[in-house]
């Protein structure tokens, strides 16, 4: 699986002109998955998500994770992260997982987010055409990659 996690002021995602879903402070994740991805992938990347510190403690320093800081948590699928740009100019999705083996994992990694939480998170609609605005904060954005385990 990949992520990309933003510390967000706000984030929103849009369907056919309705927001579906939207936070305050906290993380924007754009969630991609492969085929090859196991329980063991979607375990650790929700565990590093919910753990990392993103957040500011009382010093001004980033010792403080989502679930210190009692922030938000919205994810959207996006297969696009698997993108394959090596030849020409039209990007292939042959590495992203298809449908019916992407969307059992984004909806655990969902369950799994809200269960280390103790919290409900928000969702974009799998599959959907969607619109998501965020406003960064920091900017802090982080790629992670269950494969690479940086």
């Amino acid at each position: 699986m990949r992520a990309i996690l933003q510390r967000v002021t706000s984030a929103s995602v849009t369907v056919e002109n309705e927001i579906i879903a939207s936070i305050g402070d906290g993380l924007l994740i754009l969630a991609g998955q492969e085929a090859s991805d196991t329980e063991e992938d979607l375990d650790w990347l929700a565990k590093k998500i919910v753990g990392l510190r993103l957040f500011w403690d009382e010093t001004g320093e980033m010792n403080r994770s989502v679930l210190e800081s009692g922030g938000k948590i919205l994810v959207v699928s996006q297969f696009t992260l698997f993108a394959s740009t090596k030849k020409g100019a039209r990007p292939s999705w042959h590495r992203a997982a298809s449908p019916d083996i992407a969307r059992p994992l984004y909806e655990a990694l969902i369950s799994k987010l809200a269960s280390l939480l103790g919290r409900p998170v928000s969702a974009g609609r799998f599959g959907a055409m969607m619109q998501v605005a965020s406003v960064n904060d920091g900017p802090v954005t982080l790629i992670i990659d269950t494969k690479a385990r940086e």
